[in-house]
C-alpha cells in the first residue's frame, strides 16, 4: 500500500511539474527557439527522473528487511547499456544545444559574414544603444531619433542592437524577447530580434554597473508596421 502511494505522489510530482513547464506562447523568434530547446530537454529530463524515482522507492521497499547485504554482481552488458543510453543522451542535448546557438538571432556572429561578402543585415532596423550608469539611449540612425529609457521597435521584422557601454560592463537583457547580451567598453557588440507579438515589455541590465544598478531599466515597445512608422515620423517631425 505505502509502494502504490509513493508511486503515486511521484506520478503527480512529475506531472505538475511538466504542466508548470510548459511555455507560454514566445514573443519573438529568439525566445520560440529557447522555448523549444527547453522543451526537449524537459522530454528527456522528465523520463529519466521518473525512472530514477521509481527505482530508488522500487529498492527502498524490496530491500527494506535485507539484514545481510551482499556485494553486487557485476554485469558488463547492464554496464555497457547504461554508459551507451549516457552517451546517447549527452548527444542529444548537445546538438540541440549548437543547433540554438547557430541560430542568428541568438548568435548573431553566426550570420553577420556571409558567405558571398554582403552584409547579413543589411535589411534589418538597426538601432543604436548606448549604456552608461544608470540609463539607456536608443538612437534609430535613419530616422535622426534618440529616445531614452524607451525602445521602440518594429513587429515581424528583423532588428538588429548595436551595442556601446560608456563606462564599465553592462547586459542588455528583455526575457520575453528572448535577447541578452554583454555589453564591453571599447567594443561595439551585437544583438538581433524578431519580435512576433506586439506590446510592452522590459528591459533590465544584466551585469551588475554599481550602485544604480537595479535601477538601469527600460520599456521595450513593439508596434506592428504602420504604427511603428507613424511613431517615427512622428519623433522625427518633433525633432525637427
Amino acid at each position: 500500500m505505502r509502494l502504490r502511494r509513493r508511486l503515486l505522489r511521484t506520478g503527480l510530482v512529475v506531472v505538475g511539474l511538466s504542466l508548470l513547464a510548459a511555455p507560454a506562447a514566445a514573443q519573438s523568434v529568439n525566445r520560440a527557439a529557447i522555448d523549444e530547446l527547453n522543451a526537449q530537454l524537459l522530454y528527456v529530463a522528465l523520463p529519466l527522473t521518473l525512472f530514477v524515482e521509481l527505482t530508488l522507492v522500487y529498492a527502498i521497499y524490496r530491500f527494506r528487511s535485507n539484514d545481510d547485504p551482499q556485494p553486487t554482481v557485476d554485469d558488463p552488458a547492464l554496464e555497457v547499456t547504461w554508459t551507451a543510453a549516457t552517451g546517447a543522451i549527452l548527444v542529444f542535448v548537445g546538438v540541440s544545444a549548437f543547433v540554438v546557438m547557430a541560430n542568428p538571432y541568438i548568435t548573431p556572429a553566426a550570420a553577420e559574414t556571409p558567405a558571398d561578402g554582403g552584409d547579413a543585415f543589411g535589411d534589418d532596423t538597426e538601432i543604436d544603444v548606448l549604456a552608461y550608469q544608470w540609463g539607456w539611449e536608443f538612437s534609430y540612425a535613419e530616422a535622426n531619433v534618440t529616445t531614452e529609457e524607451r525602445l521602440v521597435i518594429p513587429a515581424d521584422e528583423n532588428v538588429t542592437f548595436r551595442l556601446r557601454t560608456t563606462d564599465v560592463i553592462h547586459a542588455i537583457y528583455i526575457p520575453q524577447l528572448g535577447v541578452k547580451q554583454d555589453i564591453f567598453p571599447g567594443r561595439t557588440m551585437t544583438a538581433r530580434t524578431h519580435a512576433t507579438e506586439p506590446g510592452k515589455y522590459r528591459l533590465y541590465c544584466a551585469e551588475m554597473c554599481g550602485a544604480g544598478h537595479s535601477k538601469m531599466n527600460a520599456t521595450v515597445v513593439v508596434k506592428n508596421q504602420s504604427a511603428y512608422d507613424a511613431w517615427v515620423e512622428n519623433q522625427t517631425a518633433a525633432a525637427g
